[in-house]
């Protein structure tokens, strides 16, 4: 089973994408992906879907 998860910019916390995860896992998504608001990569979280 797969739940969706949202990623924040850790910079300006703003919430860019939505992803999925296996549900078993219980560490945080950590990925450096592209900020519109930043317009640099920064750092994205799991964060609380919305």
């Amino acid at each position: 089973m797969r739940i969706i998860v949202s990623l924040v910019c850790e910079e300006c916390k703003s919430r860019n994408y939505t992803t999925t995860k296996k549900r078993e896992n219980r560490e945080k998504l950590q990925l450096r992906k592209f900020c519109k608001k930043c317009r640099k990569h920064t750092l994205h979280r799991e964060g609380k879907v919305k």
